[in-house]
């Protein structure tokens, strides 16, 4: 994983990690505390096999028989909690079956010193193997358009949607919310899928700097990048659980944005 040397995201599987992200992390987590009761719609707990292991994942499914395009959801540092299971419902209310997989193996975070033990623990190569055993699960499914796959994370998920497009050159699109960039490019032109970034201009961990150099770098590869940042937005806006830096109309609008997306790249 090549990442800009000034700084590491505690957000996403590496061993270095920032004062500066690290305190992100903490305002993040002062307002985490305690999080929004969400009553969820019907699910099915799914296994898949990676590397020798047995992943656990739940599934959505919209209405109907299928077969629809396919969504992977990937969690935040703080596990695979309702928030996020609640991301993967409305997505598949939106006509995609979608894939929730736990990175943690059913284990979440409390507070931000378990949530930082628990990202530690994760090595990105386990990690990444999860993701794409979760993309091959995906395509064996009757239900699923093996050919119409995207993915989507949130905080360290968002860096592990970006490596996930690294290493599925399948994937079709391919939703980033806030994680860590790379810009090497004898990385990035592995990706093929279309990608999309939502990212808050006052993020003291991925900063605008960090955003422009990734979209160059892109860009400079003949693949564009649809990125947004939002000017009175900082780390993990959308998520209402982030007390102190939650903004609701951003994350509307953010929201708004990954739904057009997913639309035109993976039902068309």
């Amino acid at each position: 994983m090549h990442l800009n040397p000034r700084r590491h995201d505690p957000w996403t599987p590496i061993s270095c990690f920032s004062i500066a992200l690290l305190l992100c992390a903490a305002l993040f987590a002062a307002g985490a505390a305690q999080a929004q009761a969400v009553t969820l719609p019907p699910a099915e707990t799914v296994h898949f096999p990676s590397q020798g292991e047995s992943v656990r994942g739940i599934l959505y499914k919209p209405a109907g028989a299928g077969p629809f395009p396919a969504i992977v959801v990937i969690h935040e540092w703080w596990g695979l909690t309702d928030w996020v299971q609640q991301q993967a419902a409305d997505l598949a209310q939106q006509g995609y079956v979608t894939l929730a997989v736990d990175l943690y193996r059913g284990q979440m975070a409390t507070d931000p010193e378990m949530a930082h033990e628990l990202m530690r623990g994760l090595p990105q190569d386990r990690g990444v193997g999860y993701l794409t055993a979760a993309v091959a699960y995906l395509k064996t499914r009757k239900d699923v358009l093996p050919h119409r796959i995207g993915a989507v994370g949130w905080c360290m998920g968002g860096g592990f949607a970006l490596q996930l497009a690294i290493a599925e050159p399948s994937l079709r699109a391919v939703a980033i919310n806030y994680g860590a960039l790379d810009t090497d490019p004898m990385q990035l032109k592995k990706i093929h899928a279309q990608v999309l970034g939502n990212f808050g201009a006052l993020d003291r961990g991925i900063t605008p700097e960090d955003v422009q150099a990734f979209a160059k770098a892109m860009q400079a590869l003949g693949h564009p990048v649809n990125v947004k940042e939002y000017a009175d937005a900082g780390h993990a806006f959308e998520n209402p659980n982030n007390k102190a830096g939650y903004r609701p109309d951003d994350a509307a609008d953010a929201n708004r944005r990954m739904r057009t997306f997913f639309a035109v790249h993976l039902k068309k």
